[in-house]
């Protein structure tokens, strides 16, 4: 199995509660990209989002280019990225994310559905992008219309739109309750446009706690990707393998916490650890 690209998330300079300060500047973090052995960024508007002056947004964009480096899709702004009651307002402006978008080369917008009123506005938003050949998409997330495999699926088949699909996620679907294995991901594949991969250990006396609607509060630690007793990452690529999955595979980990290693040692380790799955 070949991924077409490994991509870097800007969240590995963000902290996992705070997700609007970075901890490094846009260069730092390309170069880090780079030496880590990763193809992309994954943009997040902790370094470029629609809030962002034209002149930032050039800017990285060269940094871009003479790193080499792709950008394979946006979160253009802090609501959707907190998965909060704003979250949604991007659908009903996306002009300014599809710009964005264009600009930095990236063919997949990332948004935040909460309500079934929203279902309209993604496809009208969907509809918009269509237009410039771009992709709308949604992770697998707490708190919003994509937190079991059931929701997803009635919502993606309800939206109905040939460019919008989903961003899977096995730990938000473990913290739901939900299956992330091979059958799952078989289910789901028709609509996977790219996979996120962070790591967790769920435990009742977890350092953090998130609340879901299907299951009420979930208790957690964090760990890096690369560790193991978090998720089963064998059993997702082992899935991914199964549907000939050759599309964005996405490093979501927050920087380190509580940790020995560097950002530049951990987004490394979990470059290698990646690669070694994808070889098998």
């Amino acid at each position: 199995m070949t991924a077409s690209k490994l991509a870097l998330s800007c969240r590995i300079a963000e902290g996992f509660l705070s997700k609007e300060e970075a901890s490094m500047p846009f260069e730092a973090l390309a170069d880090l990209a780079v030496a880590a052995g990763y193809d992309a960024i994954c943009m997040r508007a902790s370094q470029i989002g629609i809030q962002s002056s034209r002149e930032a947004v050039d800017s990285a964009r060269r940094i871009l280019d003479d790193r080499g480096l792709a950008v394979t899709m946006i979160s253009g702004d802090f609501d959707i990225v907190y998965n909060n009651l704003r979250g949604p307002n991007c659908l009903r402006n996306i002009t300014p994310y599809l710009d964005l978008a264009d600009a930095l080369g990236a063919s997949m917008i990332r948004v935040c559905i909460k309500q079934e009123e929203d279902v309209a506005h993604v496809q009208t938003a969907a509809d918009a992008a269509a237009e410039r050949g771009l992709k709308i998409v949604h992770q697998c997330h707490v708190q919003s219309l994509f937190e079991t495999l059931d929701e997803i699926e009635q919502q993606v088949r309800k939206i109905d739109r040939s460019n919008f699909g989903i961003i899977f996620e096995a730990a938000n679907l473990e913290q739901c309750g939900q299956d992330y294995g091979q059958a799952s991901i078989q289910r789901l594949a028709p609509w996977i446009e790219n996979v996120y991969l962070q790591n967790q250990r769920l435990s009742s006396s977890g350092a953090i706690t998130l609340s879901t609607w299907v299951g009420g509060e979930v208790s957690l630690d964090l760990c890096e990707i690369h560790e193991p007793d978090g998720i089963d990452f064998s059993r997702v690529f082992e899935g991914l393998q199964s549907i000939d999955y050759d599309g964005p595979i996405t490093v979501h980990q927050s920087a380190p916490e509580n940790s020995d290693l560097t950002a530049l040692e951990a987004a490394t380790r979990t470059a290698m650890f990646i690669k070694q799955l994808l070889a098998r």
